[in-house]
């Protein structure tokens, strides 16, 4: 704008001293025909070469990474203390928010209690395997007495040295015995089962509980909220006496990272032909009127929301928009020490493409006009 504005502007008065007044040639309808025409084309060269090779945003802001900061408790839990100012700057690891730990240090207690019992029960699964082997041995004896009686009255039932029903019952007590071995050894492969149920030399019991001591206590950590990384709250709006968990969705606070902030311009997909990663950039931030940063391209954002199709029932419609996607460039910016950077802070932004030198001063002084311009931009006195 202020560019076309000082070459229509230099034309002009160019014209006006060759013809108005030094009068070196005679103004008339041709001669006003071609100034015209050289006026235009010389205009057009200007602003051609400019938008290709210095192109300029005005749709340019500050953009910073942002975590949500969402409670991971298991029940609705009331908040207790909010331990953080807003508008403040943290470090990483500062706690923030503290919520009532009433319930999951209750859970811990009880997940401890759970613990203890299942390595009980491992050590008393050691002596049901020693009981059942000594089961089986007592059978074993039993049957082998009760198998020499057998045999012993078998010789003495036809001889007429013993009753018959001393026989039968010897018999019986070989066939109960020998049940008893059956159920005995039943009863030791089954201890030997559950006390081989291990992982890495661990009864799975005792397993079991360590996980559920080791979620108790990951849910009693969570009852207070750290500080992800380096940055602040913006808008605290979490007070003493909420209640999260279950039955709220989504996140009680924004946190505004301190690292890597960028600046991201949009510009006409034409006007990117020439822009690659590492060209220098020059950002005037509407915070501060007058001050010109440095920068360079860190990112070609070579996407659109136009170029995206969710899948849906729907045959896709190709209607012509409105206006063409524009093409967003991320830009990495030197932010001299004691400057505020914004989130959402406005900025024009040239980008220098090395191509076309001699239109470079141009651009920058566009970019100057523009910054200068914020003192007094808006007019509203």
């Amino acid at each position: 704008m202020f560019v076309a504005l000082g070459i229509t502007l230099f034309y002009i008065i160019f014209v006006w001293f060759i013809f108005f007044k030094v009068q070196w040639l005679k103004f008339n309808i041709m001669w006003g025909i071609v100034s015209f025409w050289v006026g235009a084309h010389l205009l057009l060269i200007f602003l051609v070469a400019l938008r290709f090779f210095q192109p300029f945003s005005v749709d340019s802001h500050v953009v910073r990474s942002t975590i949500q900061i969402v409670p991971r408790l298991t029940q609705p839990t009331i908040l207790s203390e909010v331990l953080v100012e807003p508008n403040t700057w943290v470090t990483k690891g500062e706690p923030l928010y503290q919520f009532d730990d009433t319930v999951f240090s209750l859970a811990v207690d009880k997940a401890n209690a759970q613990l203890v019992a299942a390595q009980q029960n491992a050590k008393i699964l050691e002596q049901d395997v020693i009981a059942a082997g000594e089961a089986v041995e007592r059978a074993n004896a039993q049957l082998a007495y009760a198998l020499t009686e057998q045999a012993r009255y078998e010789n003495l039932v036809p001889a007429g040295g013993a009753r018959q029903d001393e026989l039968d019952r010897w018999n019986e007590q070989v066939a109960e015995d020998q049940a008893k071995i059956k159920e005995a050894q039943a009863n030791l492969e089954k201890a030997n089962l559950a006390l081989d149920s291990q992982i890495d030399g661990v009864n799975t019991g005792v397993i079991e509980a360590e996980a559920q001591l080791a979620e108790a206590e990951y849910f009693l950590d969570n009852t207070t909220i750290y500080a992800p990384e380096n940055g602040m709250i913006v808008s605290q709006q979490a007070r003493p006496g909420m209640v999260v968990g279950e039955i709220r969705l989504g996140a009680i606070a924004s946190f505004v990272t301190e690292e890597s902030p960028y600046i991201l311009a949009t510009f006409r997909q034409q006007n990117l032909k020439f822009v690659e990663v590492g060209q220098p950039v020059e950002v005037a931030l509407d915070l501060y009127p007058g001050e010109i940063l440095t920068g360079k391209v860190e990112a070609v954002w070579w996407a659109t929301r136009q170029g995206q199709y969710l899948p849906s029932g729907r045959l896709p419609g190709f209607e012509l928009p409105k206006l063409p996607g524009r093409i967003a460039v991320q830009i990495s910016v030197e932010v001299p020490e004691g400057h505020t950077f914004p989130a959402g802070g406005h900025a024009a932004v040239a980008i220098y493409t090395g191509m076309g030198k001699s239109f470079e001063f141009l651009r920058r002084i566009n970019i100057r006009l523009y910054s200068f311009a914020n003192f007094i931009r808006p007019l509203d006195i």
